[in-house]
């Protein structure tokens, strides 16, 4: 899965949202790394439409436009969670090889967690940085503290809040 597929059907996880609701998550995300345009965004939103991972949530009218809200569907938040896990296992593989370079690696210290990986300055403003899996995409306020809360992404031995 590309990285604004991603973060759209995160942005999408928690609320629905229009689309310039979905470019400031994606940009909030993101750590203001993926600024995501018009075009590029609703031909997204087409083709993740047309794949059944988003719906259509509702439409209104504002000053004469009309504002389209999307929600994620029920197989979104199942392709989403399969791209968590599969990310959270590439994160983890990148850790042990890490774990094997001689010296600190900046960032992972060899007491260090996969939890502190992730919000060290090894992975800082990409997808597992700060926001995408260490606050508001998994660990709050995208998934209101339910679905994929937890504490597989903040390095804990359970595997996506209880879920799996």
């Amino acid at each position: 899965m590309q990285e604004p597929t991603f973060l759209i059907l995160t942005a999408l996880a928690g609320q629905p949202l229009h689309g310039y609701g979905i470019v400031r998550s994606v940009l909030d995300l993101s750590g203001g790394e993926v600024k995501l345009r018009a075009g590029t965004l609703y031909g997204a939103l087409d083709r993740l439409a047309d794949q059944g991972l988003i719906e259509v949530e509702r439409e209104e009218a504002v000053e004469g436009r009309l504002r389209r809200y999307y929600r994620l569907s029920d197989d979104g938040a199942a392709t989403l969670a399969a791209e968590v896990e599969r990310l959270r296992k590439r994160a983890s593989a990148a850790e042990t090889q890490l774990r094997r370079r001689p010296g600190i690696v900046p960032g992972l210290s060899r007491g260090a967690s996969l939890g502190s990986a992730f919000r060290g300055s090894a992975f800082r403003g990409s997808a597992f940085g700060g926001n995408a899996f260490g606050g508001n995409a998994f660990g709050g306020n995208a998934f209101g503290g339910n679905a994929l809360r937890g504490s597989a992404l903040r390095g804990d031995d359970a595997v996506l809040g209880g879920l799996a």
